[in-house]
């Protein structure tokens, strides 16, 4: 019942911000009728700042949207388009990107995707609840041996920072990657990898990986042996 509830009312979040926002789901509205002679920056002028930041850094000011500032790269202009050829269908996509990435061209997809990664990036900040934090940092580092929940650090690094096609976890929202982490679980959003890693994860476990993904700063280390 606690799952049922937890998603239903993340769901339900969403469903307001697509009243509120309804017109987020006609491109045509915030597009220009050319929009295949738009660069990036004006792209994200038109579009991308109505929800990923007012001044186009990037850095949303709801939870609802991902910070797309210093994301990986490769990451981006693959998201975009799976969301461009609908390969991505959780409650997120559909209301939001499903009508702004339909009309994107490969080349605006990897201008959009360079403008925003070479924003300045967001880091984490001292969390407000050490305990929970702690416990999350044992999940993420070491994940969890049974029922089984793989370790996030494996592909997304020590401090989040992710690579290539591996999205940087570091400075996100909380509560977006907190929605995220119950669409996979649920089946919501396709990605077989990370519906097999959080199969077994629970709502409280979910809080705390996330609470503590909430404090990683700094650079990934480097292996500097010869």
């Amino acid at each position: 019942m606690k799952r049922l509830t937890t998603h239903s009312l993340t769901v339900a979040a969403i469903a307001l911000a697509c009243t509120v926002v309804g017109t987020v789901r006609a491109a045509d509205i915030f597009l220009p009728p050319d929009p295949g002679a738009r660069n990036a920056r004006e792209l994200v002028s038109f579009a991308c700042s109505k929800c990923h930041g007012p001044t186009g850094n990037g850095i949303s000011i709801s939870p609802l949207f991902p910070i797309l500032a210093g994301q990986n790269q490769v990451y981006i202009d693959t998201e975009l388009k799976l969301l461009r050829q609908h390969g991505r269908s959780d409650p997120h996509a559909r209301g939001f990107m499903w009508g702004i990435s339909h009309a994107l061209t490969d080349e605006q997809i990897a201008g959009l995707a360079e403008y925003f990664a070479k924003q300045p990036a967001v880091t984490g900040r001292p969390s407000k609840n050490p305990a929970l934090a702690a416990k999350g940092k044992e999940i993420y580092e070491n994940g969890v041996a049974s029922p089984k929940i793989v370790k996030c650090a494996q592909c997304h690094g020590e401090v989040g920072a992710g690579t290539n096609n591996v999205p940087r976890l570091q400075g996100q929202h909380p509560g977006y990657l907190a929605l995220q982490l119950h669409y996979y679980h649920d089946k919501l959003r396709e990605n077989v990898l990370m519906q097999r890693n959080v199969n077994n994860i629970n709502d409280d476990q979910i809080a705390a990986v996330v609470e503590y993904i909430s404090t990683l700063t700094g650079d990934e280390p480097t292996d500097d042996s010869p």
